[in-house]
C-alpha cells in the first residue's frame, strides 16, 4: 500500500499556482459550453467553481491490489487538489472457490463495517462491497440500498458541502446522481465487460448506463472512444500517464538490481505486471524453449495457471514486487515484452506498462493493439511467435545507439501529473458550465 506522498510534490506545488491560467486555456467540451454559458462563467469568476472547492467521492478498483493501476495514480493526485474519499469497490466478478478469494471477501466485508481510514491529510479509504450474484432476485436491491447508505455515511469524512462523484469502475454506477453530487465523472480505463469472470451482459449494461448518465466521460483506450462519444457527446480521450522520474531510475547507475535478477544469465527478456489469463504463457514457454541460453524474468502476482512454464529452467517467476522497486527489476532487462493473448479485452486495452517500459529506456517487443500502434516508432510490434522471436533477437543484438534516449523522450511529457492537470481543467470547466446555467436561469428576462 502506498500514499500520495510517494509521488513527490511537483504536482502539488504547481497546481495551485496555475489554476486560473489553466482554466482559461483548456479546450471546452461541446455541446455543454455555448456563448451564454461562457459569459456567465466569466461573470462568476473561476475561483468559486473549481474542483478544489468540492469533495471527490471516487469509486475505484482494489486499493490494496498487488499491481498499481491508473485508478490509484489518478486518485493520489486528485487528493492533492481536493478532499477525496476512495471507495474500494469489490464485487465486479463472482469470487472463486479458493482460499485466497474467500479470505479477500471476508476482509472486504469486515472493512465495510468500519469507518473510513485516513491515508493522507486529504485522502480517505472506505470499502463498499457488492454481492456479485446480480441475477439472483433481490441482490440488486440489496446492493443499491447498502451502497448508498455506506457511501453517504463515509462521505462525512470529507467535511465539504459540495461533492462530485468519480467512477473508474462501472459496477457501482447505480449510485451516480444519487449522492447529491454537483457533477458526475466517468473515467473509463478498460473494457470491463470483456474481463474474465464477470457477467458480461450485466457489466456491459452498467458501463453503458454510466456513460449516458455522466456529465463528463474520459476514455483511456482509443478503441472505446467512438462508442462512448456516440452515447455521450461530452466524452474526451484521456490516455494513461506514466511516472517518468520513477521509471527513469532503470537507467541510473546508482540503481541496484535485485539479487534474484542480478544473478540471471543474459540476455534477460523481462516482463512486469500481473500474470492473468490474458498473458500468453504458451508464447513465453515457446520462446524460452527456442532460446534456452536466455533468461525470462516475469515480475508480478500470478493469478492464473502457470503450468505451461513449469520445467523450464530459464524462466524466473519473481512474484509481486513493490511498485517503486519495478525500475530496479527493469534495469536487469535487456528487452521488455508485452505478450498478450489476442482477445476483445486486449484489443480494447491501454496497457500501463507500455509507457512504463518506454520510460525505462529498454527495447520493447509487443503484440498488436490500437494504443500500442500509436507508439510503433519506438516499439517493435509483431504478429505471431516467429516474428516475436525475430524481434527479440533484433532488440538484444541490434539496438542502435541513442535508441534508449529516444524511447524515454517519447513519453517524457506524458506524466501522470500532466495528465491529471488536463483532466482537472476539463472538470473545472464542466463545474463552471453547470453553475452558469443555474445563474442564467435566475437572471431576469
Amino acid at each position: 500500500m502506498f500514499g500520495a506522498r510517494e509521488y513527490g510534490t511537483t504536482f502539488d506545488a504547481s497546481w495551485h499556482a496555475s489554476r486560473q491560467a489553466r482554466s482559461a486555456r483548456q479546450r471546452p467540451l461541446a455541446p455543454v459550453y455555448n456563448a451564454s454559458c461562457c459569459n456567465a462563467v466569466l461573470r462568476l469568476g473561476c475561483e468559486t467553481l473549481m474542483l478544489s472547492d468540492s469533495g471527490i467521492v471516487y469509486f475505484g478498483n482494489d486499493w490494496g491490489a498487488e499491481n498499481r493501476t491508473s485508478s490509484h495514480h489518478l486518485a493520489v493526485r486528485l487528493a492533492k487538489v481536493a478532499p477525496l474519499l476512495y471507495v474500494d469497490s469489490p464485487g465486479m466478478r463472482a469470487p472463486q472457490a479458493s482460499g485466497r478469494d474467500l479470505r479477500r471477501a471476508l476482509r472486504k466485508l469486515a472493512a465495510a463495517l468500519r469507518r473510513p481510514t485516513q491515508l493522507e491529510p486529504n485522502l480517505w479509504l472506505c470499502t463498499v462491497p457488492q454481492l456479485p450474484f446480480r441475477r439472483l432476485p433481490g441482490v440488486d436491491l440489496i446492493n443499491r440500498a447498502f451502497g448508498r447508505w455506506a457511501v453517504r455515511r463515509a462521505m462525512r469524512a470529507l467535511g465539504t458541502a459540495h461533492y462530485i462523484s468519480w467512477f473508474v469502475v462501472p459496477h457501482p454506477g447505480f449510485l451516480a446522481r444519487r449522492l447529491g453530487e454537483a457533477l458526475c465523472v466517468y473515467y473509463c480505463i478498460d473494457d470491463y465487460a470483456a474481463h474474465p469472470g464477470v457477467d458480461a451482459a450485466v457489466i456491459g449494461a452498467r458501463d453503458d448506463a454510466l456513460t449516458r448518465c455522466a456529465d463528463l466521460v474520459f476514455v483511456a483506450p482509443p478503441t472505446l472512444l467512438a462508442g462512448k462519444q456516440a452515447a455521450n457527446s461530452n466524452t474526451l480521450f484521456s490516455p494513461h500517464g506514466v511516472d517518468v522520474a520513477l521509471f527513469a531510475r532503470a537507467m541510473d547507475p546508482a540503481t541496484e538490481v535485485p539479487e534474484d535478477a542480478a544473478t540471471l544469465p543474459g540476455p534477460v527478456v523481462g516482463y512486469f505486471g500481473s500474470i492473468h489469463e490474458w498473458i500468453d504463457l504458451d508464447l513465453i514457454a515457446w520462446l524460452a524453449r527456442m532460446r534456452p541460453q536466455w533468461s525470462f524474468l516475469l515480475v508480478g502476482h500470478v493469478a492464473t495457471d502457470v503450468s505451461a512454464l513449469q520445467g523450464l529452467p530459464n524462466i524466473k517467476l519473481a512474484g509481486p514486487q513493490p511498485y517503486r522497486d519495478l525500475p530496479a527489476w527493469a534495469k536487469a532487462f535487456d528487452v521488455a515484452i508485452i505478450p498478450y493473448r489476442q482477445n476483445r479485452q486486449v484489443q480494447n486495452a491501454n496497457p500501463l506498462k507500455l509507457r512504463e517500459y518506454l520510460a525505462t529506456g529498454k527495447p520493447v517487443v509487443s503484440v498488436r493493439n490500437a494504443e500500442i500502434e500509436r507508439f510503433g516508432r519506438w516499439v517493435q510490434i509483431v504478429d505471431g511467435r516467429e516474428m516475436f522471436l525475430a524481434a527479440l533477437e533484433k532488440a538484444v543484438h541490434e539496438d542502435p545507439p541513442g535508441a534508449a534516449a529516444e524511447r524515454m523522450a517519447a513519453v517524457a511529457g506524458q506524466t501522470w501529473d500532466n495528465r491529471v492537470r488536463e483532466v482537472i481543467g476539463h472538470v473545472d470547466l464542466a463545474l463552471a458550465a453547470r453553475e452558469s446555467r443555474h445563474v442564467m436561469q435566475q437572471e431576469p428576462g
